[in-house]
């Protein structure tokens, strides 16, 4: 077998396993994805909103730190300013 030939065949076998490779990563990818979009869909039914109460919340979401649902702290503050 010549140079050039053993050359070939590991650029064969390195090519190989550059496709499983590829191939993992995609599977990897998709199951974040999935993983992802499950706790998207466990967070949003901790909240228990109706249908309606859902679409409203993303029309207009303000979320707190805390994870709560209300005006911000800083535009809390901004109100009881103008109020003095």
């Amino acid at each position: 077998m010549t140079k050039l030939e053993k050359i070939d065949k590991e650029l064969d076998k390195a090519r190989e396993k550059a496709a499983e490779w590829q191939a993992k990563v995609r599977d990897l990818e998709k199951q974040r994805q999935e993983e992802e979009n499950s706790m998207i869909v466990q967070a949003v039914r901790s909240l228990k909103l109706t249908p309606s109460e859902l679409a409203a919340f993303f029309s207009n979401p303000t979320i707190t730190t805390s994870g709560q649902v209300g005006p911000k702290p800083d535009e809390a503050k901004e109100d009881t300013e103008h109020e003095e």
